[in-house]
Order: structure tokens, then sequence, then C-alpha cells
């Protein structure tokens, strides 16, 4: 049987158009060949989640999302998605949207739970949530330094403020001047540096000898505090001792009266004695110095001496 045109042209359009088809739910990831349970979550706001994106359950991939539309006039979201796998949960799990990376979008994970014998059928509505991503933790982290910045970030404002109102021409100028001053001390300070640096270059010789001098006396107070140490400090301590008690004694016999300086320190009649005699000597002594002649007599010739006259006073 001969086709005509028209029928082959019939022929591969239709062939197209079921091509076309097929390579849609391709990309979808959704086979037509396949019997997929459907089911359906509510959602406030699905948060970046897309048709065709993958739903998991403990991380394996068991179906895709077909479609999201809204519910009714208040904005709530309608999630169909499809499950190629025949794996069996209850119709209490929970269906959560989670990221599943930094790049990627969202999916949707199922949370199995099997603690209801009343397991999910295709066409069930299972209850929804969202699971919080890592840039919302993040982000709360950061909420915190990002308050605490704003508020440092306005202390500076402010501080930056006070200085530009308190930095007026005057103190600009005096801050020149301070800042000339310093640079003119440095100056002064570095020019005072190499000046002791050629004062101890040209005196090396003189700082070498007294070092080696200091040196020196160094050892000799080591070696005379060792000579010291090997002193029999106790003995001496004990002999001071004694001869302090025996000065002692003897103090206290001439306080007493005993012996010959305790009589003479203390014996008034002995002391009034001798009193009287050195008076008696001075007078003596004068005497001989005014008349020598009446104590001295020398005559070549015999001469008979003059009788002695007491003096008048």
């Amino acid at each position: 049987m001969k086709l005509t045109r028209e029928v082959k042209t019939g022929i591969l359009a239709l062939g197209g158009i079921f091509l076309f088809i097929f390579g849609y739910n391709f990309l979808k990831n959704s086979s037509i060949f396949e019997n997929a349970r459907t089911f359906y979550v509510k959602y406030s706001s699905v948060d970046g989640l897309a048709p065709s994106a993958p739903v998991t359950i403990n991380g394996l991939q068991v179906g895709t999302v077909r479609s999201i539309d809204f519910l009714d006039a208040s904005g709530e979201l309608l999630v169909t998605f499809a499950v190629d796998n025949d794996f069996q949960f209850a119709k209490s799990s929970v269906v959560e949207i989670y990221s599943s990376g930094f790049i990627s979008g969202n999916n949707l994970g199922i949370i199995p739970d099997f603690s209801n014998s009343d397991m999910a059928k295709s066409g069930d509505t299972l209850s929804g949530r969202i699971k919080p991503g890592m840039m919302d933790g993040l982000m709360k982290t950061l909420d915190p330094i990002q308050s605490g910045l704003v508020q440092t970030l306005t202390k500076v404002d402010t501080l930056l403020n006070n200085i530009n109102a308190v930095m007026d021409e005057d103190t600009k100028e005096n801050l020149r001047q301070s800042v000339a001053n310093l640079n003119a001390s440095m100056a002064s300070f570095r020019n005072a540096s190499r000046n002791i640096d050629q004062l101890l270059a040209d005196n090396k010789a003189g700082l070498d000898s007294t070092f080696a001098n200091l040196d020196r006396t160094t050892a000799n107070f080591a070696q005379f505090s060792d000579s010291l140490a090997q002193v029999n400090i106790q003995a001496m301590m004990a002999d001071l001792e004694g001869m302090l008690a025996k000065f002692n004694a003897v103090a206290d016999k001439i306080e007493r009266g005993e012996g010959s300086v305790g009589k003479l320190l203390n014996d008034e009649e002995l002391y009034n004695n001798l009193t009287g005699a050195s008076a008696q000597l001075e007078a003596l002594l004068e005497d001989m110095k005014l008349n020598p002649k009446r104590y001295v007599h020398f005559s070549l010739f015999g001469k008979k001496n003059k009788e002695y006259q007491a003096p008048e006073e």
C-alpha cells in the first residue's frame, strides 16, 4: 500500500508531537509510562520551591514536584507532587521544604511517620512545613552582629561629628605646631644620640679599662666576702661578750669605790686634799717665779744670806 504525501506528513506531525510531550515530561523528571502517586501539600510560602524540584525520602529521590498553584484568594499555595517509588508512609507524615545547598534550589522532603497505620494514598493532602536553611540560620546569627555593627557605626559617626566640631582652625594650627615641635625634638634626639655614640667611640678604651677595674673590684669583693664568710663570727661574738662582761664588772667596782681608781673617783676627802695640794703647789711655783733668790743661794765670796721675808699676799 502506497502512502500518500499527506499521510506521511500527518504521521511525522504526530511523531513530533509525541516526542515533544515525551521530552517535556523527561525534562520535568517525570515518566509517562509509570503510574505515579500524586499528593498535595499546602503552604503559605514555598520559599523558592519550583516545579520539577526533587521529592526525597531520607535523601533518596522518589519523585518530583508537578506544579505550584494558588489555592484561593488568600494567597495560600497548593503544591502538587508525584511519588514514583512504591515506598509506603502514613498519611500523618510531614512534607518539608528544605534547602539542598547554597547554589541549588529547595527540595521537598517527606518525613515518614510509621506510628500510624493509616497509609497515604494517591490524592491525599499531607501536612507541610518549611525547614530553616543554612542561610536562614546564618542570617539569624548575623542579626545581632548587624545590630551591634549599626550601633558601633552610629557611635563612630557621632564621634567623628564631635571631632569635626572640636577641630576648628585654631586647634588644627596647634596640632600642626605640635607636630612640628615633635619633629624638632626628634631631630634633637637624633643629634644627641649621634653625639653619645661619638662620645662612646672616643672613650671606648677608657670605658673598657673602667669595666675591667670594676670586674677586678667585684672579684676582690667576692674574695673578701668569701674570707669574711670563713671567719668564726660566733667565736668573735662570744669573746666580745666576755670582754664586755669584764668591762661591766670593772665599772661596777669603780662605781662602788673599790680599788685605787674607785677610791680616787668616789672619796671626797681625797679629792679635797688633792685640790688643796694642787693649790699649794701652784702658789709655791708662783713664789719661785717671783722670788727665785729665796730658794737658790749662790755666793762666790761667802756672802751672808738674807733672812726670809714672807710675801705680802
